[in-house]
């Protein structure tokens, strides 16, 4: 979680700079729910998620040098230097990304799964999305499709209260949105988003569930972004009050008091974690100003499969 942090906060910082272009959403203090769902998860499992897309990616495996090289464009970050923030890949940790249109990936996480259940594999892909994309008629599609079929998938809301910059209560009049998975019989909860424990312990019966062919479950985390929706976003909608309510919660800060209160470190410790993080991160920066653009020929690559394409031209 702390990695995570310490990314996003130097990734606003260079954004400032103008190191880093384009669009950026950052996950300062959903961190808890990224944690917790790693360390209920195999490696093999599959995650898809919207645009907000550096702390799952980083979570679940890929390295902060490739990441923050994605972000700067250049040729040697995740996704060729072609995606930017909004597209993280990985083929190898089966991050099949970052997704820019809202909802997009609802779909398409179905469709891995499909994909595992007819290859006939015990895999299961947790497909994220946020409060704004729970909106999003596919949503409705694809539960009932996948409720129908028992895909092996866990839909996870991350609900930051606010989609891009309007609040839960001004677009629908059910506020707990894990109550749309009734309509579909489908199993589902209200999980606390700001403790990694209970993110860990409702991903692990979900995905348990899907594992033994239950089907899919639609969690709800709880969560909240001390940011704005991005970058360009001052977040004007809501108080400062709220703000410094939820800080109050900060989940890194939770884990800290409970490692603290059992003994299980010292400060020493700590501090040495603590300074870690800090070179990793700005190797990571190291990395991505010395890592070199893309070639021009690699503009119309990984576009169309067919490598003789007809209708490219100069």
């Amino acid at each position: 979680m702390l990695l995570l942090r310490r990314f996003e906060e130097k990734a606003g910082q260079l954004y400032g700079m103008q190191k880093i272009r384009g669009f950026c959403h950052l996950y300062i203090g959903q961190e808890a729910v990224a944690a917790g769902t790693m360390t209920a998860i195999r490696d093999d499992d599959n995650i898809i998620t919207a645009y907000r897309d550096h702390g799952l990616a980083i979570a679940k495996g890929m390295s902060p040098n490739e990441c923050m090289a994605e972000l700067f464009g250049k040729a040697t970050g995740c996704s060729k230097g072609k995606g930017g923030s909004m597209h993280f890949f990985s083929k190898e940790k089966r991050f099949f990304g970052g997704h820019g249109i809202v909802g997009g990936q609802i779909g398409l996480g179905a469709g891995i799964a499909f994909s595992d259940q007819y290859l006939n594999n015990d895999r299961v892909t947790l497909c994220f999305f946020g409060d704004g994309a729970a909106r999003q008629g596919l949503l409705h599609e694809t539960f009932n499709m996948a409720v129908l079929w028992q895909l092996p998938v866990v839909f996870i809301c991350e609900n930051n209260h606010y989609a891009m910059g309007t609040s839960v209560a001004r677009t629908s009049k059910v506020l707990d949105i894990y109550r749309m998975a009734d309509s579909y019989d489908m199993p589902a909860d209200s999980v606390d988003g700001m403790q990694c424990e209970a993110v860990h312990e409702a991903i692990e019966r979900a995905v348990k569930r899907a594992r033994e062919k239950g089907g899919p479950t639609f969690l709800e985390i709880k969560t909240y972004r001390y940011r704005g929706h991005s970058m360009s976003d001052p977040a004007k909608y809501r108080t400062k009050e709220e703000l410094e309510e939820y800080k109050e919660k900060d989940p890194i800060n939770q884990v800290l008091k409970t490692i603290m209160s059992n003994q299980w470190a010292t400060e020493k410790e700590i501090e040495a974690i603590n300074e870690k993080i800090r070179n990793i991160v700005e190797e990571s920066v190291q990395f991505a100003e010395e890592s070199p653009y893309p070639n021009i020929d690699e503009l119309y690559k990984d576009i169309y499969m067919q490598e003789d394409y007809p209708y490219i031209t100069d």
